[in-house]
């Protein structure tokens, strides 16, 4: 399948060469009526069929037609092998990049793939229509995205399957902007020091594949000509075989950074050993160009699966998205390959964080907005409803529950075989693990939504009153600080100093042990926001929509980066990167020590809770009821 529009001037029931097409209307196999051919190629056409089995909806398929033209029944035997070859390739393929295989059948001298229809076109088509090469941009997120599907291709089991036709009309942008890799007519698995026929587009295809060689640095090179062609306008089958040297791109296109020029020359090499060692690696190559033009997401991307990686610009695209009954506003924890998440529909969950598969849930009677805590085979997470749950990791069954007298919105704390937990009731908690309960309580005179920061032997934690208290781990009060508004944030204790934000516009730093004003900054609005601390500088958002990076010696400002509006959440710094969502439904994704953005993902939703990164994956939840898992 080539294309999803006419490119041709032939009508239904027109021929091609010597073959004739179907009219419009015919019914193959008792199932698919045939509208319009959307495709030529040299052994058929590919029309755009109603199934006739849904009556009631128009359900669309794309149906593939194979031309057996040739008298020799040799030869007829290898073209049906070739065609079940396609359709069996295809039956044991499941990628979003991949269409979907739904039937396929012969028909006197044609055979017939019915395949999941794409509405959109080929990258062929949308260069020639623009009149010009697309933008940096594109080509570097088309290529990571290509690169994806590939590497999924030569990872096939129980064997790799080379697609070797890599090109721009074989490549289709749906509707969605999604990329869609049709027509495997001609790909084949491959094993080591086998030897095929000569297949491909020539200008594409690599040196070795003239040869009858095909192995997955043959896809390699093919996308290096493939994004060549997109980046320079010019058509490789129209050049001499090979001489991708003879006309370097940026030669053609200044626009196109060095960085993406030397990765696409790498792929482009003659000799397979100087090329990338696959598709991995190169997409690998096009994380960092990215990364180095500036080009890493300079705009939103819209959310879930159905964006590009370069959507206008930005360069992100969830691995996986799971769909909640209602709003997530707090923070997802991750233990043991899984992700726990509380919902505002009252229930924690418990996913795959690999997958985003569901694994079970467990119901409170409150809207979840505590983030979870997890001690080995139990998690434990507070509701609305006023209790503190501990919940099976296993099976999600409660194995026992902890009552306070107001609603719990801070998340809980574990140390010493106790979790701290504050309430609305006005109260911090200390409940003993293994006895199910409490072992001491604080009267903290008001609400108390900060979550607590156990460091050595102290739990510190703020009110909504703006008192900010340090206690013993046996309930007793150290120090206590009052600031002029509520204390919503969560504390973070490093080298001795404590760090945490108010609503009365300011980032404090207090000696942890004294509680003695080491320095206080004031931020352009109130905070709410939870800091981070790394190398010297500590990250904290404010309802003024800036994200701040302080110096946590001096209390001067580093950098300062404006989101689009208010950020509630604390922010996440995880290798070169700080990573926060925002009101203004982005998640951030900026260098942490110069505050230049790197990305940002949009999803459909404020984003108000904290992310969390483990193994390169950033996972996350939004008021769009969504819970998103990227690469970080």
């Amino acid at each position: 399948m080539e294309t999803q529009k006419i490119t041709s001037n032939l009508t239904p029931g027109a021929t091609s060469g010597t073959i004739r097409h179907l009219d419009s209307g015919v019914v193959l196999n008792g199932r698919y009526q045939t509208q319009d051919i959307v495709g030529l190629g040299g052994m058929g056409a590919v029309y755009r069929a109603r199934d006739l089995h849904f009556p009631k909806l128009v359900k669309l398929v794309a149906v593939k037609e194979m031309v057996n033209q040739t008298r020799d029944p040799g030869i007829q035997r290898t073209i049906i092998q070739n065609f079940e070859r396609e359709a069996n390739i295809l039956a044991t393929l499941s990628h979003s990049a991949i269409p979907r295989i739904l039937d396929y059948f012969s028909q006197e001298d044609r055979s017939y793939l019915v395949m999941e229809f794409i509405n959109g076109k080929n990258l062929e088509e949308i260069v020639i229509e623009q009149g010009g090469p697309i933008s940096p941009e594109m080509a570097l997120s088309w290529g990571i995205e290509l690169c994806d599907v590939l590497q999924f291709l030569h990872a096939h089991q129980p064997e790799p399957i080379i697609f070797r036709d890599m090109k721009p009309q074989n490549v289709m942008l749906n509707q969605h902007n999604r990329l869609m890799l049709v027509d495997f007519g001609i790909a084949k698995h491959f094993e080591v020091g086998q030897r095929g026929t000569q297949v491909g587009t020539e200008g594409y295809s690599p040196p070795e594949q003239y040869r009858g060689d095909a192995t997955p640095q043959a896809d390699v090179y093919a996308l290096g000509a493939t994004l060549h062609h997109l980046l320079s306008n010019r058509d490789p089958r129209l050049e001499a075989p090979f001489s991708f040297a003879d006309r370097p791109l940026r030669s053609i296109n200044p626009l196109v950074p060095p960085d993406l020029e030397a990765v696409i020359n790498t792929a482009l090499q003659y000799n397979q050993e100087d090329r990338f060692m696959d598709a991995s690696v190169m997409k690998e190559a096009l994380l960092m160009a990215a990364k180095r033009t500036g080009y890493l997401g300079q705009t939103s991307l819209p959310a879930g699966m159905g964006t590009s990686l370069f959507s206008e610009g930005g360069l992100v695209k969830p691995i996986w998205v799971f769909d909640c009954e209602d709003e997530i506003r707090g923070s997802p924890t991750y233990y043991k390959g899984n992700l726990y998440v509380g919902s505002y529909d009252n229930n924690l969950y418990a996913l795959n964080s690999a997958t985003g598969e569901f694994i079970w849930k467990f119901a409170t009677d409150g809207g979840v907005v505590s983030k979870p805590a997890v001690q080995d085979t139990q998690v434990i997470v507070g509701s609305e409803d006023g209790r503190l749950y501990s919940v099976s990791t296993r099976s999600g069954a409660m194995i026992w529950s902890y009552l306070t007298n107001g609603p719990i919105r801070s998340s809980p704390r574990i140390a010493e075989g106790h979790v701290f937990i504050g309430s609305d009731d006005g109260f911090m908690h200390a409940v003993n693990i293994a006895a199910h309960r409490r072992s001491w309580r604080f009267d903290a005179g008001a609400m108390i939504r900060s979550t607590p920061h156990v460091s050595d032997d102290a739990v510190f934690f703020g009110t909504e009153e703006g008192d900010f208290i340090c206690l013993d781990f046996g309930g007793g009060e150290r120090w206590r600080y009052r600031a002029n508004r509520a204390i919503t944030s969560s504390p973070v204790v490093q080298d001795g100093a404590v760090f945490f934000t108010s609503k009365d516009w300011t980032l404090f730093s207090m000696d942890a042990e004294k509680g003695w004003m080491l320095w206080r900054y004031r931020l352009g609005k109130a905070s709410i926001s939870s800091p981070a601390v790394s190398d010297r500088l500590v990250f904290v958002g404010a309802i003024d929509g800036s994200m701040y990076a302080v110096d946590t010696n001096t209390g001067r400002e580093a950098w300062r980066f404006q989101a689009e509006n208010q950020i509630n959440g604390g922010p996440v710094v995880y290798k070169e990167s700080l990573y926060f969502g925002s009101v203004d439904q982005n998640l951030y994704c900026l260098d942490y020590r110069t505050g230049k953005q790197r990305w940002k993902f949009q999803t459909e939703g404020p984003i108000t809770g904290s992310p969390i990164i483990f193994d390169d994956i950033v996972y996350f939840g939004s008021l769009d009821r969504k819970v998103y898992a990227l690469l970080a």
